[in-house]
């Protein structure tokens, strides 16, 4: 999904036309649901279907879209014994316990009891986050990739903060963005890429990589980012155990100032609050201050996708990124980054110029 400057619950894709003597720049949107040529996708929905949240953090969600800069000092109450059971019933039955060597089976054995001990632990400020443990897996490149696994009352906790944070910030986010997001999926966010691309002048495609995006996070700017519409010390004080929580690798503890909990429940969530405010908002503002013609965005967690009518508009975006991102401790992967010509005539056209493929890299 692609947005403008303002942020519209039906909006699916707006771009900037080229600019004009004479004419004021202006903004264009296609309806998010049932795109054109794509009928067979799943429609998205701006969040979690009503039936599946409580009254009272539909409340939040109401308050939140209708004081777009206002602080929520009051919202650990909403973190309720039945918010924590259905956060413990939606894990996975059988996933690999944590350092707490809980398994769900045990703690099911004393649902109640547990759930009600966690509660009054929560509120009463005595609960104790526990690092992640590390393990190990092979990819098929024979190289191995770090999984972190989470104490059980973890999970169950940081799902019950994730459904009360959603509720916010899913009346902040803007439509651009996909990844971990309640009712969207990769095809929503390829099916938003198929309708900017076929209705916008787009011919030149820049493919943004992270490099090691969730490990980079400056935590200290991703507790500033929150604290603008988090103003229950509470809330964020949980959010602080889990950062400094630490990575237990065998028997060794580390804690960082970088990064999120590796396998987290929450930090999907925290990641897309950084890149928010990192990335979203700031692109819009440049396709609306800098843009000469047509610009469209999609990004799916750390994975960005930029279309743009003109060349020059593609380079300058790009290395007006690279320099956004560097002062927010974040680097855009040199091999994984490219820059595309696009559009049927692309290949000809490099063709006629004696050029190879169409990738282009930041020397090309």
């Amino acid at each position: 999904m692609m947005y403008g400057p303002e942020k519209s619950d039906s909006s699916i894709v707006a771009v900037k036309p080229a600019n004009k003597a004479g004419q004021p720049g202006a903004e264009r949107a296609e309806p998010r649901d049932g795109t054109k040529g794509n009928t067979n996708q799943p429609r998205t929905r701006r969040t979690q279907s009503r039936a599946s949240v409580s009254p009272g953090l539909e409340r939040v969600r109401n308050a939140a879209r209708q004081r777009k800069k206002g602080k929520f000092n009051a919202l650990l109450h909403h973190v309720t014994l039945d918010e924590l059971r259905t956060a413990f019933m939606a894990l996975k039955r059988r996933a690999a316990p944590g350092v707490d060597g809980v398994t769900w089976q045990d703690y099911e054995a004393n649902l109640e009891g547990n759930l009600q001990d966690l509660h009054a632990r929560v509120h009463r400020g005595t609960y104790r986050a526990q690092p992640v443990r590390r393990r190990f897996i092979l990819k098929a490149d024979g190289k191995q990739r770090p999984l972190g696994i989470t104490a059980l009352e973890d999970k169950i906790v940081q799902r019950a903060v994730v459904a009360v944070l959603n509720a916010i910030f899913e009346e902040e986010f803007l439509g651009c963005s996909y990844g971990f997001r309640p009712g969207r999926s990769q095809h929503d966010a390829l099916d938003a890429l198929c309708v900017g691309i076929n209705t916008t002048q787009v011919n030149w495609i820049l493919d943004a990589d992270i490099r090691s995006f969730f490990d980079k996070i400056d935590q200290s700017w991703l507790v500033r980012f929150l604290e603008h519409r988090i103003g229950d010390e509470r809330i964020i004080y949980l959010v602080r155990k889990w950062l400094k929580a630490g990575v237990l690798d065998e028997e060794e503890l580390s804690v960082s100032d970088e990064g999120t909990p590796q396998g987290a429940v929450i930090s999907p969530l925290l990641a897309n609050v950084f890149l928010h405010y990192v990335f979203d908002l700031w692109a819009v503002q440049w396709r609306k201050r800098e843009a000469t013609g047509d610009v469209i965005f999609v990004r799916y967690a750390d994975d960005i996708v930029a279309g743009f009518q003109h060349e020059a508009d593609a380079r300058r975006f790009w290395d007006a990124m690279r320099t956004r991102f560097e002062q927010f401790g974040l680097e855009l992967h040199g091999e994984k980054t490219r820059l595309l010509e696009f559009g049927r005539f692309a290949a000809g056209r490099r063709k006629r110029r004696g050029l190879g493929t169409g990738l282009c890299h930041p020397s090309g």
